[in-house]
This record gives structure tokens, C-alpha cells and sequence, in this order.
């Protein structure tokens, strides 16, 4: 009973990437385990020995999950926030606007209805902006106005949450255009956010907030009979290992660039050590945004990939593939999480903790995922959760890709 208190605890401080408090729980496990096998040895009154280890377990549990948890003021705190026209940034942008924190609510549009409702809160703390965030002038200027309003006592925080998604194709038939594109709003875009706004984030020794996915995670499978490694998680075959946490086929330049933010938050966190500046990472995984478009972009992402490949990709692959592929987005949506809680709640702990984490992973089983992708490594465990790859939402798994292609050649 005892160490099985105290293992509850540790997989809370694991949840929660608490690592430090994690350790110190196992270790009350070993010690329960081992002070019992201690007194046993010694015949001392087994029943007085599992109380005493009882009541010490419980005590433990209540000092390690019953502490509460230390929040910051939000009086003379500001934090700027892209992407507000709807989604988790626009919930968020009124949480903590309720909260007592001024907010910047960048907006892609200053006259759609996501920055219509945001004025409707009628809030003197809501400030809405014209944002956006490719845009060199847009930035400027709401740097600018930012300075004029928060002073010396400088900006608080910076949530990068801009993002787009459009296509879910395979690379070799992905648009370089729309790579581009994507590469601007998803990666280039929170460097620049974060190289204008540091000079206010350092006179308040701040807090920086990358929004990327746990759709970037990459596992990495090694055949064991081959040198080749591979990242379908469905290929039938002996594993000898896995690293990494969730992958998701199709998901080439979506993928790649919030990877790529993920490096340069871990590398800015190091950076900024010194003046005080916390980044921490928020990979939200299955929540329902704006981010998986609609049915008329849905239609016009199909027609562009179709008019931008070439005949032979168009031959190999066809356009019922290519079709279901686009499709997919609305799949995906439909068996995303309308409720946004999760994610915002954890952007507020990054933002006003005390102790924030260094990464968050709000959403269906995120933390659990991770938790449990980094600790196996047997091969049977391996191969089965390989099976399941995170890719449920497409109506063709790697396997079936690969065959395909194959028939058609």
C-alpha cells in the first residue's frame, strides 16, 4: 500500500515534468519497499511496521500533490499574443484579460468578427492589434505602440501562436510555394517576433511562449535485421528502437517547421538564462481551431496540388489518393477537442507560475504519450505501440501508401 501511494505520487510529478519531485517520490518507494523488508528481517510486529509506513507515505503524498501551487500577480504585467482572431489565442487573450493582465491581442484582421468579439468584451485590459505577423511594417508598429503603453516596466510576456497548416500531403507532392509560405508564418515569424520584443521582455525578465504540436515528435525505427531507419510506425518488422513521441505521416512542412521552433526555443532558453527570461513550449495535440480550414479551402488545396505536380507524380500517385489526403483535414477536426481549457489553462501557467515548466503538452494522453514513448524500449512494447502512429485521422496508413504506389509502377 505504502509504495503504491508513493508511485501515484511519482506519476503525478511525471505529468506534471516535475522531475526532481518525481525522483524524490521513487526513492520513497524503494525506501518503503526496502525499510519493510528491513523489520521484516528483523521480525519487528508487521502490523506496526506497515502503519508506520503508511502514515509516512501519506504524509509524503500530501507534501509532494497537496502544495499550492505559487502564482505570480498580474497587476502591471502586459503580455502580447499572435493569432487571436480565433481559436486558443483568442481564448486565451480573454482569460487573461479577466485575469487582470493587459493584453495585446494580435489580430490577422482588425475588422473580422474573431477582433469584433474580442472588442465586445468591452475590457480596458483587452487591447486589440493589427498583426500581422509576416507583415515587417505590422510588427513595428505594434512594437511601437506597445512601448508607448507598458513603459519602463517593459512587456511580460510573448505567446507565439500564429501558426497555418493548409496542406497534408506527402512531401514529394507538397507545393514549395506553399512551403514557403508556411515556413514565414510557422517558423521565420516567432524568431522575428522574438528579436523585436526581447529589449521589453529583458527590462521585466519575462516569459516567452512558442506554441508548436506534438504532431512534430518523430519516432524513429530501426530495423533490426537493416542499417535503414525508418519513420513509418506501421512497417511490419522487428524494432530495436524508439525514440521521440508522436508521428504523423503527411504532415512534411508543418512538421519540419515546428520542429525547427522547438530547437530554437530550447536554444534561446539557454540564451536568455542569464537576463532572467523563461521560454517554455506548448505542444497542444487535438484541439478544435480554424487551423484545419474549411470545405472551400479544403477544395482549393486539392485543385492547387493537383495543377502544381507533375504527370508522372499525378500518374503514381492519383487523385483519389491525393483527394483523400486533403479530405483528411476535415476528419481531423471533426475528432479534435472543442473544449480549449487544457491548452489555455496551461498557457497561463507558463505565463504566470512561479515555477513554469519547460514544456507542456496539453490535450488527449499528450503527457502520457511522452512519458511513456521515453521510457520503453523494449522491442515487443516497441512494435506495438508503433502500431499505432497518431495517423487514425487518415484514411490511408503508410503501409497502404507504400503499396499503392508500388501497384501503380
Amino acid at each position: 500500500m505504502a509504495a503504491a501511494v508513493n508511485f501515484y505520487a511519482a506519476l503525478q510529478k511525471f505529468k506534471e515534468r516535475r522531475r526532481v519531485a518525481c525522483w524524490v517520490v521513487l526513492l520513497g518507494v524503494f525506501g518503503a519497499l526496502g525499510t519493510f523488508e528491513f523489520f521484516l528481517f528483523f521480525s519487528v510486529s508487521p502490523a506496526f511496521c506497515g502503519l508506520a509506513l503508511l502514515c509516512c507515505s501519506f504524509c509524503l503524498k500530501v507534501l509532494c500533490l497537496c502544495r499550492k501551487e505559487d502564482f505570480l500577480t498580474t497587476q502591471g504585467k502586459a503580455v502580447l499574443i499572435t493569432g487571436c482572431d480565433m481559436g486558443i489565442s483568442h481564448a486565451l487573450a480573454k482569460t487573461l484579460s479577466d485575469m487582470g493582465v493587459k493584453v495585446f491581442a494580435g489580430v490577422l484582421n482588425i475588422n473580422g468578427s474573431g477582433a469584433q468579439q474580442l472588442r465586445d468584451q468591452r475590457c480596458e485590459n483587452l487591447q486589440v492589434l493589427q498583426l500581422d505577423v509576416t507583415d515587417e511594417c505590422q510588427i513595428q508598429e505594434a512594437h511601437r505602440y506597445i512601448c508607448t503603453q507598458v513603459g519602463q516596466a517593459g512587456l511580460w510576456g510573448l505567446v507565439n501562436n500564429a501558426g497555418i497548416l493548409h496542406y497534408t500531403v506527402d512531401a514529394e507532392i507538397h507545393p514549395i510555394t506553399e512551403f514557403k509560405h508556411l515556413m514565414d508564418v510557422n517558423f521565420l515569424s516567432p524568431v522575428k517576433m522574438c528579436q523585436v520584443f526581447l529589449p521589453l521582455l529583458r527590462r521585466s525578465r519575462g516569459r516567452i511562449v512558442n506554441v508548436t504540436s506534438m504532431a512534430v515528435q518523430v519516432v524513429t525505427i530501426k530495423d533490426k535485421t537493416k542499417s535503414e531507419t525508418w519513420e513509418l510506425a506501421n512497417i511490419n518488422t522487428k524494432l530495436t528502437e524508439v525514440k521521440g513521441e508522436v508521428p504523423v505521416n503527411s504532415f512534411f512542412g508543418y512538421r519540419a517547421l515546428k520542429a525547427a521552433l522547438i530547437i530554437f526555443s530550447k536554444t534561446l532558453r539557454l540564451e536568455l538564462v542569464q537576463c532572467g527570461i523563461k521560454v517554455a513550449i506548448v505542444q497542444p495535440s487535438f484541439f478544435k481551431t480554424n487551423i484545419f480550414g474549411n470545405s472551400e479551402s479544403i477544395r482549393r488545396y486539392r485543385e492547387e496540388i493537383l495543377n502544381g505536380i507533375s504527370s508522372e507524380a499525378r500518374e503514381d500517385y492519383g487523385e483519389e489518393y491525393i483527394s483523400a489526403l486533403c479530405s483528411c483535414l476535415s476528419k481531423m477536426e471533426e475528432q479534435s477537442s472543442e473544449n480549449l481549457r487544457p491548452v489555455v489553462d496551461d498557457m497561463c501557467h507558463a505565463l504566470l507560475s512561479a515555477e513554469p515548466k519547460l514544456q507542456y503538452t496539453p490535450g488527449r494522453l499528450g503527457w502520457l504519450l511522452c512519458v511513456t514513448l521515453c521510457c520503453l524500449r523494449s522491442p515487443n512494447c516497441s512494435t506495438h505501440l508503433a502500431g499505432w502512429d497518431g495517423s487514425s485521422f487518415f484514411s490511408f496508413t503508410a503501409s497502404a501508401q507504400l503499396h499503392s504506389l508500388t501497384s501503380s509502377s
